[in-house]
């Protein structure tokens, strides 16, 4: 028991490091456990009621929900260019906002 907290803990912290605003964090957050009780739920269900079924749905629930949440709420910058570069294919692209 304590080796599976821990493990969900790390994963949480891990789930989050990459989020660079506190929306993102939240948007992350909110998915992933919307996405843990959606995929418990439907998991169980396809399963006949059995815990594994559940504990696999609610893993691969909260992964999904985690990236949907994370990109959803990634910040949309509408100012102006403070410093440009260039793309992969020569194209004039902003990498930082005023």
């Amino acid at each position: 028991m304590k080796k599976t907290l821990t493990a969900l803990a790390l994963v949480g912290a891990l789930s989050v490091s990459g989020c660079y605003t506190p929306q993102q964090q939240q948007g992350t957050l909110v998915g992933g456990a919307l996405g843990a009780g959606g995929g418990a739920l439907i998991g169980s269900a396809l399963t006949g009621g059995s815990a594994g079924g559940a504990i696999a749905g609610g893993i691969l629930g909260a992964g999904t929900g985690a990236l949907i949440g994370n990109s959803v709420t990634a910040p949309r910058y509408r100012g102006r260019c403070a410093r440009h570069g260039w793309d992969g294919y020569g194209h004039r692209v902003c990498v930082a906002w005023y």
